[in-house]
């Protein structure tokens, strides 16, 4: 994908093209991770990971906390 400009607004903010959203599945109230590497912004989906195992694949969201199907299986055949 080309780059493309964007302003930043008096707030500082700035918008992600919509193209970019989509190509990385970005959806509104998604956390971002802001980085510096050099001189440049780098900009990372952050991605639920399990609060036992830290797996990040087939992850749910249950109570406001994130948890996997393997995880979720060994708690509930407790």
């Amino acid at each position: 994908m080309a780059g493309i400009t964007r302003k930043i607004d008096e707030l500082g903010r700035i918008v992600l093209p919509i193209e970019m959203r989509n190509t990385l599945d970005i959806k509104e109230k998604d956390a971002i991770d802001i980085s510096i590497e050099g001189e440049s912004i780098i900009l990372t989906k952050v991605q639920s990971a399990c609060v036992f195992c830290k797996n990040k694949e087939n992850v749910k969201e249950y109570r406001g906390k994130h948890i996997c199907g393997e995880c979720l299986g060994a708690l509930t055949g407790m």
